[in-house]
C-alpha cells in the first residue's frame, strides 16, 4: 500500500509540474516552462506499463509492472548551467515472478518458485546532476545516466524498469578533430532498486575513457574501461579493458548504404579479482540498408582464458541488447561465447495509421569460445509503433537449448508515454 501511495504521489506531482497553468502562453503538456530571466523549467514524465511472461520447463513467470519516472530540469541559459533531479518508482501489479536472481534472505520479492524478471518494486532517486555545457565542452557531476556507443560496455540498461545510473563526474570535449569522453564514477546504482540490499548499489573506482576521430564516413575510436569493485561479492567482475572500434555508414549508391562495425578489446583482471586472466573481445558486423529494409549479419566473441577458467565480462553493459533477448548470457559462460547472428529489420514510414511502425527478426547461433560447444539457438522478433504520445511494443524471444541452459520463451507487451 505504501508503494502504491508513493507512486500515485509521484504521478500527481509530475502532472502538476507539466500542467499548462504554470506558465503564461499555455505551452503544450510537458513543454519547458519559462521561469524567469534566462530560466526554464522542463518537467520530466516517463511512464511505462509492461507485461512479461516467461515459459520454460523448470519455472515460469508472469509479471505486470508499471514504472514512473518524474522530475524536473532547471536550465539557466546565460550561465550554461542546468540542474536535474529525477525520481523513479516501480510497482508490481501481478507479482508471479522472481525479482532477484541472487539470494536475499527475508525479501518478499525473492520468489524462487518463479522465473526471474528483474523488475523489483522500488522507489529510487534515479538522477541528481549538475551540468555545464557549451558548444565543445560538457561537464556533468552527480548521479547520471551514461550510455557509451552501443552500450556494449557501459549503458543505462533502459530495457529494465529501473535503469542503471552512476554517481560520477563526466567530461566530454571536442579538441580539433578529436572527441574525448572521460568519466570517473564511485558508485554503480543497479537495476535491482532500493529493496535489493547490498546489490542496490556497488561502490568502487570506475574509469571510462574514449577518444575518437572521423575518417571519412567512419568513426575510429580507442577506449579504456576500468572497473574496480569494493564489495567482495563483486570482486570477480573487477577488470581492465583496452580496445578500439570502427563504425559508420558508407553510401554505395543513392538508395543503398553499407553499415560497418568492427571492434577488438583485451580484458585483464585488476584490484581484488581472485583470478589472474586475459581474454579477448571481437565483433564484426555488416549491414545493407535499402528503402527501409536493413539486413545485418554479425559475429561477436567474448573469449575465455582456458588456463584460468575465466571469460570476458561486461557487468556495466546494457546486456539485454546482446546475445539474445531471452537473457541466457547476461554472465558470459566460463568457456566464453561466440554469437553468430543475422537480423532483418524494416521501418514503414508511409503507414499513416500509426507513427514509426517498425519490425525486426533476428536469428542467433551460440557456441563456446573454448571447446566449440554448441550452446543453443534463438529467434527474436519485435513490432513497435506509436499512437500520438504512446509508444507500443510487442516483443518475443525463443531460445532453444542444446548444451547450455534450458528452453525459454518470453513474451512482452508494453506501452510507454514520455514528455
Amino acid at each position: 500500500m505504501k508503494k502504491t501511495v508513493i507512486t500515485a504521489t509521484l504521478l500527481a506531482s509530475s502532472i502538476a509540474f507539466a500542467h499548462p497553468a504554470f506558465a503564461a502562453g499555455k505551452p503544450a503538456f510537458g513543454d519547458p516552462i519559462p521561469a524567469g530571466e534566462g530560466l526554464t523549467l522542463d518537467p520530466i514524465i516517463d511512464a511505462r506499463i509492461r507485461y512479461e511472461g516467461v515459459d520454460q520447463p523448470t519455472v515460469d513467470a508472469d509479471a505486470l509492472t508499471v514504472r514512473l519516472r518524474t522530475g524536473v530540469e532547471l536550465k539557466h541559459a546565460p550561465s550554461h548551467l542546468s540542474v536535474l533531479v529525477e525520481a523513479e518508482g516501480t510497482l508490481g501489479l501481478v507479482n508471479d515472478y522472481n525479482a532477484f536472481p541472487f539470494a536475499l534472505p527475508g525479501s518478499s520479492q525473492r520468489r524462487p518458485q518463479y522465473a526471474v524478471v528483474a523488475d523489483g518494486e522500488s522507489i529510487d532517486l534515479n538522477r541528481a546532476q549538475i551540468m555545464y555545457k557549451v558548444e565543445d565542452f560538457a561537464l556533468t557531476v552527480g548521479r547520471q545516466r551514461i550510455n557509451l556507443d552501443d552500450q556494449r560496455f557501459v549503458g543505462s540498461v533502459g530495457w529494465r524498469q529501473n535503469e542503471q545510473t552512476f554517481d560520477a563526474v563526466r567530461a566530454e570535449a571536442t579538441v580539433g578533430p578529436v572527441s574525448i569522453d572521460a568519466t570517473y564514477a564511485i558508485q554503480q546504482d543497479s537495476i535491482f532498486g532500493s529493496e535489493a540490499g547490498p546489490r542496490r548499489a556497488m561502490d568502487g573506482d570506475f574509469v571510462f575513457v574514449q577518444a575518437a576521430v572521423k575518417a571519412g564516413p567512419l568513426q575510429v575510436k580507442g577506449f579504456s574501461y576500468i572497473i574496480d569493485y569494493d564489495e567482495a561479492f563483486a570482486f570477480a567482475n573487477s577488470s581492465q579493458t583496452y580496445g578500439g572500434r570502427v563504425s559508420g555508414s558508407i553510401p554505395l549508391s543513392k538508395a543503398v548504404k553499407l553499415n560497418v562495425l568492427a571492434s577488438y578489446a583485451r580484458q585483464m583482471d585488476i584490484g581484488r579479482n581472485p583470478v589472474n586472466y586475459e581474454a579477448d573481445f571481437v565483433v564484426g558486423e555488416l549491414g545493407l540498408a535499402y528503402q527501409g529494409f536493413t539486413l545485418t549479419g554479425g559475429y561477436e566473441k567474448l573469449g575465455a582464458d582456458k588456463a584460468a577458467g575465466k571469460s570476458f565480462q561486461t557487468p556495466l553493459a546494457t546486456l539485454h541488447k546482446f546475445n539474445g533477448w531471452a537473457d541466457l548470457f547476461l554472465t558470459t559462460p566460463g568457456n566464453g561465447i561466440e554469437d553468430y547472428y543475422v537480423t532483418l529489420a524494416k521501418v514503414f514510414p508511409k503507414v499513416k495509421a500509426v507513427q514509426g511502425l517498425n519490425a525486426n527478426v533476428t536469428y542467433h547461433e551460440f557456441r563456446s569460445d573454448v571447446g566449440n560447444v554448441k550452446f543453443g539457438t534463438e529467434w527474436d522478433a519485435s513490432l513497435g509503433f506509436k499512437t500520438k504520445k504512446v509508444g507500443w511494443l510487442v516483443k518475443y524471444a525463443n531460445y532453444n537449448a542444446d548444451k547450455f541452459g534450458v528452453d525459454r520463451q518470453i513474451l512482452w507487451l508494453q506501452a510507454e508515454v514520455a514528455f
